[in-house]
C-alpha cells in the first residue's frame, strides 16, 4: 500500500494522520535552536522555503504537483506542514519527498511527512538503506554516536541513481551523489523558470560537506573514502549554480529573504570554503592521529551534533 493510498484510507476512516509516534521530539544540544520557527517565504517563482530557522526544507511547485526537499527533525514535520498550508498549498499535493543525507536533523521528519502527504520518498542507494533502518549506516563518520543517531524509519523509499533525473510538471530534478559527510549524501539540482518574468535560475540544494565525525573515526584510514570526499567538493565547481540552498541556513533577519541563496558563483565559493577545511582535517589526522575534527567537541552520550 502506498503512502498516498494509506493517507486517503486513514482520512476516510476518520483517523487523524497526526496520530503517530513519528513526530516524537528528538532531544539534542542544538535541536531547539535548529527547530525555531520562521515564516515560509518565496525564493523564486514556484520555489519556497518551508523549513525551520536552522534546517532547510524547500518546496517546489512544478505546475502539477509538489516536491519537498528534506524533512528536518521529527518535531519539525508539523511545522513544515503548517508552512506548506500557509503558502496556499495542501500537503496531499506533495508527490515526492527527497533527502539530502541520512542524519536525524534532515531525515528525522521524513517518516511523518510521507505519512501526512502520501508522497513517495526518494534517496540515494546508501541513503535509502539508512532511511529504512532509521539510523546512520555502520560506516557513517558519526555512527560512533550510537543510538543518539536514531530517527523514525522510513518505509517505501525509492532509490535514485547518481545523475538520474526525476521529471514532474515543468521541473527536472537531478540527483548528484556527493558522499563524504555520510555515505549516501546527495545534492539535488533543477532549473527553475517560473511564470512571473523572472530569469531562469539553476538551483542547487547543497549537501553538507563538513568533516564532522564521532571520536575515533579517521577519514584518512580509507583512501577511497578520502578521495570520494574531495571529489564531492570538486563536483560543486562544475555545477551550473545561480542559487545555492545550504542544509543549515544562517538567518540574520527576523524572517528569511531569497537574497542569501541567490547570486553568482555560489557553488564555486562553496567549494573554495570547504576544501581548506577538509584538508585541515586530513593534516590534523596525519600530524596528531586525533580522530576528532579540530574544534569539534563530542556531545554527551545522550545527545548528538549531527550536521
Amino acid at each position: 500500500m502506498t503512502h498516498r493510498f494509506a493517507w486517503i484510507i486513514a482520512v476516510l476512516a476518520g483517523v487523524s494522520p497526526l496520530q503517530s509516534d513519528d513526530t516524537k521530539p528528538i532531544n539534542c544540544a542544538n535541536c531547539a535552536t535548529w527547530n525555531a520557527e520562521i515564516d515560509p517565504f518565496r525564493i523564486h517563482d514556484g520555489v519556497y522555503y518551508v523549513g525551520t530557522r536552522g534546517l532547510s526544507s524547500v518546496l517546489i511547485d512544478t505546475g502539477e504537483e509538489l516536491i519537498l526537499l528534506d524533512g528536518a527533525l521529527p518535531q519539525s514535520a508539523q511545522r513544515i506542514i503548517g508552512n506548506i498550508r500557509a503558502l496556499g498549498f495542501e500537503p496531499r499535493q506533495v508527490r515526492y519527498i527527497v533527502n539530502s543525507h541520512e542524519h536525524y536533523d534532515h531525515a528525522g521528519g521524513i517518516a511523518a511527512l510521507a505519512r501526512l502527504t502520501g508522497a513517495q520518498v526518494l534517496a540515494s542507494r546508501r541513503g535509502a538503506a539508512a532511511l529504512r533502518g532509521g539510523n546512520a549506516a555502520p560506516d557513517d563518520p558519526q555512527a560512533g554516536f550510537g543510538d543518539a543517531m536514531r530517527f523514525p524509519p522510513v518505509e517505501n523509499v525509492r532509490v535514485v541513481a547518481d545523475g538520474e533525473s526525476i521529471e514532474l510538471g515543468r521541473i527536472t530534478l537531478t540527483a548528484h551523489y556527493t558522499p563524504g559527510h555520510t555515505p549516501g549524501a546527495t545534492s539535488w539540482t533543477w532549473r527553475n523558470c517560473g511564470n512571473s518574468g523572472e530569469p531562469c535560475l539553476e538551483f542547487v540544494f547543497a549537501e553538507s560537506l563538513n568533516p564532522v565525525s564521532a571520536p575515533g573515526f579517521r577519514y584518512s584510514d580509507d583512501t577511497g573514502r578520502a578521495r570520494a570526499f574531495e571529489r564531492s567538493i570538486e563536483k560543486f565547481r562544475a555545477l551550473p549554480c545561480d542559487a545555492l540552498i545550504p542544509l543549515h541556513p544562517s538567518f540574520r533577519e527576523a524572517s528569511g529573504t531569497a537574497s542569501q541563496f541567490v547570486g553568482d558563483d555560489k557553488c564555486a565559493d562553496y567549494a573554495r570554503r570547504l576544501l581548506p577545511r577538509w584538508r585541515k582535517r586530513l593534516q590534523e589526522e596525519a600530524k596528531s592521529g586525533d580522530a576528532a575534527e579540530v574544534g569539534f567537541t563530542p556531545p554527551a552520550a545522550s545527545q548528538s551534533r549531527a550536521r
